[in-house]
C-alpha cells in the first residue's frame, strides 16, 4: 500500500489483533529509533536495534494486553491506547520477573538505572485521580513521517475519547511532539528530566471536547 493510501486509512484505522503484534512492534521500534529517552536508556552496543524491537514485542504482548492499537490498513504506524482500568491493576510477580529480564537485556547493567528512573518519573507524574485514556505510544515509521499519518491516527483516538467524555493523557520527550499534541488540544502540566543527564519529559493532559 502506498503512502497516500496509508494516510487515508489512518483516518479510520483498523484495530490490531494478536496476529498483528509483531508488525506493530517493528513499526514502533523503527519509529522510536531516534527517541531521546529510548536513546538514553537502551544499551549502546551492536545489540541496540534488536533489543529495542524485543522490548516493544514484550511491552505489547505482555504489558499491553488490554490496549487498543489503532493502525492504518497498510501498517507503518500505530497508536497504542491503554484504558484507565488497566493502569490501576498491579503487575503479577511473574510478570515483574519477566519484565526485569527483558529490561536488563534491553539496557545492559550500565543503563538499567536510567530505565528505572524513566519509569519512576512516568509513574510519579501520571494523574490517577480521574478516569482517562492513556496514549502509551504513537509512532510512524521514518519513511512515512511528515505526511500527517500520526495526526490522523491521533485524531481518530481523540474522537473516540471525546465521544466517551474522557480526558486523555500522554508523555513525550521531543519538542516537535509537544507542538503536535498542543495543536490537538493537549496542554503541558509538568516537564522535567527523569534524572541527572536524562532528556526532558513532558507530561500532557487534554480535556474532552464537546461534540
Amino acid at each position: 500500500m502506498d503512502a497516500t493510501a496509508i494516510r487515508r486509512s489512518a483516518e479510520t484505522p483498523a484495530t490490531a489483533g494478536a496476529a498483528d503484534i509483531g508488525d506493530v512492534a517493528r513499526d514502533l521500534s523503527d519509529a522510536f529509533h531516534e527517541d531521546p529517552h529510548f536513546g538514553w536508556f537502551l544499551r549502546a552496543d551492536a545489540r541496540r536495534d534488536a533489543e529495542r524491537l524485543r522490548l516493544f514485542n514484550y511491552l505489547l504482548r505482555v504489558m499491553g494486553r488490554p490496549a487498543r492499537i489503532d493502525r492504518p490498513e497498510g501498517g507503518g504506524a500505530a497508536a497504542v491506547w491503554l484504558p484507565f482500568e488497566a493502569l490501576k491493576q498491579p503487575d503479577s510477580l511473574l510478570d515483574d520477573a519477566k519484565a526485569a529480564r527483558t529490561m536488563l537485556s534491553a539496557t545492559g547493567f550500565s543503563r538499567i538505572g536510567r530505565l528505572l528512573r524513566v519509569r519512576a518519573a512516568m509513574d510519579k507524574n501520571h494523574p490517577m485521580d480521574r478516569e482517562h485514556a492513556y496514549l502509551w505510544f504513537l509512532g510512524v515509521t521514518p519513511r512515512l513521517q511528515g505526511m500527517g499519518i500520526g495526526s490522523r491516527l491521533l485524531r481518530a483516538g481523540l474522537n473516540r475519547a471525546d465521544e466517551a467524555g474522557l480526558p486523555t493523557y500522554l508523555e513525550t520527550g521531543t519538542t516537535r511532539n509537544v507542538a503536535l499534541y498542543r495543536r490537538h488540544g493537549f496542554e503541558v502540566f509538568h516537564e522535567a528530566p527523569a534524572g541527572r543527564g536524562a532528556p526532558i519529559m513532558w507530561h500532557m493532559w487534554r480535556e474532552p471536547e464537546a461534540g
